[in-house]
């Protein structure tokens, strides 16, 4: 019920309120509503734009005129609307001034089109000519009391010449030969003599090719008995140096623009050779002293790809006779270390090094912050350390050590970490020498000489390697996973200095 109440709403506002459209006439002098106090009136535009478009008066007739678009601004003032006064000023050898105005066919009754968008309009006139510049100005009407700032909208507007796609429509621009296609083609005929071929235009029969080639101008004119449409012809430009390369410029000759139309270009090149175009080269014949030198090298070219065609085969054949090797995959490392550490400092160099030179994936509480809050770090310690292949005991006695964020400052504190799990995985650790398992999984890593704490004396038990001085055997370690101790020996070594903290 509500959905058909809201349909026949928008079907009377429609109704009621039709969409206003613009009629725009010449206004050249003052508004009549400029003589008349408001309490009131509409603010200026939101936007302004101008562009040249060409219009179709009759059969190959054309007109460049102006495409003024403009925006309203989405605001109250807009019911106080009346219309838009558009003034153009042209400054060229003669300055120019004209004015329109716009008038909106209805009120405005809403900010925005009822479609959601801004409200746009267009107006199509003030004739272009070329190379001027225009100073196009914009307001809306009723404009502000006299002694008030009236507010406005202008652009800058310089049209361009004849060679623009607009612009060579303009009948001046056809008449000096802007729509006219030469195809214009160069080419070297001999040491003195450069042809140029063209297709002659309707408007003129005289035409003059000029060919510059760096300090050097030569040129050559012809004047046909007749004006002919689209014909083929050609010009032979007598030159005195290399002229290949060289710019060609066809300069035609018509009755409305002289020698000033429109100018077209062209480079020189070869011509291509006919039968007894050029005298045959000596100088590339193979002189017959070099016959049997020739037939050596290809011999040898021959005896060389023979091999390395026999040499291919029996690689492949070596190599399908033995088993595919297969890259191993990643040592997965479990990295714990005390709170003193700086984390940036040490445990991001230390990470690096073991995921660049060691093939290791990495497990580091930093990185699970997530799920060590969601399992509990003891769960989450439980279960890194059944998966890692290598845990790592990182120790380093130098706790003065300044964080320097090399590793980057993205979260909190560069030298504190957010939970030491170290004291729980210290006692995993002597849980495993207890029962004796896992215990060929510890390795212990310090970057200056090894100073454990009392606490956690039985890590002496451990190999030790200390980085980088021990980077190589420290790699074959964690490579090869060998055992360098008995589980009883070490057990025996701790058994009394293990405590659980």
């Amino acid at each position: 019920m509500l959905l058909v109440l809201l349909s026949l709403v928008a079907l009377s506002w429609g109704a009621v309120f039709p969409e206003p459209a613009i009629q725009c006439g010449s206004e050249n002098g003052p508004s009549p509503e400029w003589m008349v106090n408001h309490t009131l009136t509409p603010g200026d535009l939101r936007d302004l734009r101008v562009e040249s478009v060409k219009t179709s008066v009759a059969t190959e007739d054309y007109s460049i005129l102006m495409n003024i678009s403009w925006i309203l601004r989405a605001d109250a003032s807009i019911r106080l609307l009346k219309a838009t006064k558009i003034c153009v000023t042209g400054k060229n050898n003669l300055q120019s001034y004209s004015c329109v105005r716009c008038n909106y066919t209805e009120a405005f009754q809403t900010q925005t089109r009822p479609s959601g968008g801004k409200w746009m309009f267009s107006y199509v006139g003030f004739p272009i000519e070329l190379n001027t510049l225009y100073f196009i100005g914009a307001h809306n009407i009723p404009n502000a009391n006299m002694n008030e700032d009236s507010p406005s909208l202008s652009v800058n507007f310089t049209s361009p010449g004849c060679l623009d796609h607009v612009m060579k429509y303009k009948k001046k621009c056809i008449e000096a030969g802007s729509l006219w296609d030469p195809n214009i083609t160069a080419c070297k005929k001999d040491e003195k003599t450069v042809e140029v071929n063209f297709t002659t235009s309707p408007l003129g029969n005289k035409y003059m090719a000029v060919i510059q080639n760096n300090f050097s101008t030569a040129s050559s004119s012809l004047e046909l008995s007749a004006w002919s449409k689209l014909t083929r012809t050609s010009i032979m430009v007598p030159v005195t140096e290399d002229s290949e390369g060289a710019v060609v410029q066809l300069v035609p000759y018509f009755h409305t623009c002289g020698y000033d139309c429109i100018r077209r270009k062209g480079t020189v090149v070869l011509c291509p050779q006919t039968g007894g175009s050029f005298p045959p080269d000596n100088s590339r014949h193979v002189p017959s002293g070099w016959l049997p030198l020739l037939l050596l090298a290809l011999l040898v070219a021959t005896w060389v790809l023979v091999v390395g065609i026999y040499l291919t085969w029996k690689c492949e054949r070596n190599r399908t006779s033995f088993p595919t090797t297969t890259l191993l995959p990643l040592i997965k490392v479990l990295v714990v270390y005390p709170s003193e550490i700086c984390f940036q400092h040490t445990v991001c160099y230390f990470t690096e090094f073991l995921q660049n030179h060691c093939r290791t994936e990495v497990i580091l509480d930093k990185w699970q912050k997530k799920k060590i809050a969601e399992m509990g770090p003891v769960h989450w310690l439980t279960t890194q350390k059944q998966a890692a292949d290598k845990i790592i005991f990182l120790l380093s006695n130098d706790v003065n050590t300044v964080c320097d964020g090399t590793c980057g400052k993205s979260e909190g504190s560069p030298c504190k970490n957010s939970q030491d799990l170290f004291p729980l995985a210290f006692n995993l650790f002597c849980s495993d020498l207890r029962s004796q398992t896992h215990v060929h999984k510890y390795i212990v890593v310090y970057f200056q000489e090894a100073d454990t704490k009392d606490d956690y004396h039985a890590l002496n038990v451990c190999p030790k390697y200390r980085l980088m001085k021990e980077a190589t055997a420290f790699c074959t370690e964690l490579l090869h996973a060998e055992q360098h101790r008995s589980a009883r020996k070490r057990l025996r070594a701790c058994h009394n200095s293990c405590s659980f903290v």
